[in-house]
């Protein structure tokens, strides 16, 4: 399996320097050059860790044996709360949820950060090296990567996140870890000069190569490699066939879970139309409508996670939507960098439109969702969740899902996660699961930076194994 740079100046690599990379060289992301194609027979009553290892190795190709990837799915599903791993609840008569959060730190990027760290690991084993990973989060990236990466002996991690722009229980959860290879960092700054940072410093060569960097963020074709798993799972389980197409609703921020998604699609899973489900952060929503991608400004919400106007994951669909031009999306991103925007249309926005609907989902909206779910259905569900269920609603209101097609809406947190909204809509608290109840109660070990390269890079020269 071969992977080249969605703008088309990095050199084409394998699987295993792709994990190891992260961002191509050129500020590109990497896809496989073909996607490969789905063997139902294979597939067939397998549970979600071996389904997960078959998935993969379609692209990991001859980097992890089959046998190992069996071993890494199921001490990284293992542990998951429920045994179904990605268990579906009806809340409609053509209406699901997927509860992505039975993890360990309760979201849906556990499906991806469990197995990414077990990559990592076998892979510098093998060549008897160390890296630096560096990331940034919106909330809930940033925990799972941690958990997935603590105490591994080749890898130091460094994490940002916006200072006062995740939810306490987001915060703590990775603040409290307490592990000498792992550094938090609140950024005072939103998630997008996170992520800007992230790019900047993967942009200096010289400090990316002084401090071999890899990244764990949505970048990392892996991440999405191990969540298209379970839009398979998903229309598996539902009977998805040609006739019978399943459509998801997925709470969209950086693009990465809508992307895996739409690879899913492509190999030949059961999938119709996926709908992006955007809060006030519309940017994604207002492209899918307009075929226009510009900036305005990110506004604070109370689905932080979401709270993103450049969403990285956008530029692999770009490249596909473009005919893989990376000349094209080189000239978009530098306009989107320049001017704030740029746009596509014809039959390029006309093909977009047919796979994907969206809707915009607002503040009182989202704890309108919240309750309707809860009175009708006693499930209680986070903010996130509820942009996703309340977008399949819209979609359906507006024609774009034909009342009968199964709609799976993901649920991508625990409630608990963000009880002081889930309070104001339901007035009950949702508590932490056992095993996470003394949360509150750890003690935090974080940095504050300010929105600085240099200063972000000192801290980490200072700190990082390899550069000592």
């Amino acid at each position: 399996m071969i992977y080249q740079s969605t703008r088309g100046e990095a050199p084409d690599l394998s699987f295993e320097d792709v994990l190891l990379t992260g961002l191509a060289r050129d500020g590109g992301l990497y896809v496989p050059k073909t996607v490969p194609a789905l063997d139902r027979a294979r597939l067939a009553d397998l549970d979600y860790a071996d389904l997960a290892a078959r998935v993969l190795a379609m692209f990991t190709g001859d980097a992890v044996s089959e046998s190992d990837l069996r071993d890494m799915t199921r001490s990284a599903y293992g542990g998951f709360d429920h045994v179904a791993v990605a268990p579906l609840k009806q809340i409609g008569p053509n209406d699901w949820l997927m509860e992505l959060f039975q993890g360990p730190t309760l979201a849906f990027k556990d499906f991806a950060l469990q197995i990414l760290g077990q990559l990592f690991d076998h892979a510098l084993k093998a060549r008897g090296e160390r890296v630096t990973i560096l990331g940034a989060t919106s909330g809930d990236t940033g925990s799972a990567a941690i958990e997935g990466c603590r105490g591994c002996d080749a890898v130091d991690i460094f994490i940002l996140f916006p200072k006062g722009r995740v939810s306490e229980v987001q915060r703590r959860q990775m603040t409290t870890v307490d592990e000498p290879n792992v550094y938090t960092i609140a950024i005072d700054g939103d998630f997008d000069d996170c992520q800007a940072l992230v790019k900047a410093a993967f942009g200096d060569l010289a400090f990316r190569d002084r401090m071999r960097l890899s990244a764990v963020n949505s970048i990392n074709w892996a991440r999405v490699a191990a969540q298209i798993v379970y839009y398979v799972h998903g229309a598996l389980a539902l009977g998805g066939s040609t006739e019978r197409k399943i459509v998801y609703s997925v709470p969209s921020g950086n693009f990465g879970n809508v992307f895996a998604g739409h690879i899913a699609r492509a190999m030949g899973a059961d999938i119709g139309r996926l709908i992006v489900g955007a809060n006030v952060n519309d940017i994604l929503h207002r492209f899918v409508e307009t075929g226009r991608y510009a900036t305005q400004g990110v506004t604070a919400t109370m689905s932080p996670s979401m709270d993103i106007q450049v969403a990285s994951n956008f530029e692999r669909l770009l490249f596909e939507m473009v005919g893989r031009d990376g000349a094209r999306v080189r000239g978009m991103m530098d306009a989107l960098k320049q001017s704030g925007g740029f746009a596509i249309e014809g039959a390029a926005f006309r093909q977009m439109q047919q796979q994907f609907a969206s809707a915009r989902v607002d503040e009182e909206m989202t704890l309108d969702e919240i309750s309707r779910v809860f009175a009708e259905t006693g499930e209680i569900i986070d903010p996130h969740t509820a942009v996703g269920t309340a977008s399949a609603r819209i979609a359906r209101g507006s024609g774009f899902v034909d009342p009968e097609t199964p709609v799976i809406s993901l649920a991508t947190a625990h409630p608990a996660k963000f009880p002081d909204a889930v309070e104001k809509a339901i007035g009950q608290r949702p508590a932490l699961p056992a095993r996470v109840g003394d949360l509150m109660e750890r003690t935090e070990r974080s940095s504050d930076l300010p929105n600085d390269l240099p200063a972000l890079q000192k801290f980490m020269i200072e700190r990082a194994t390899v550069s000592r």
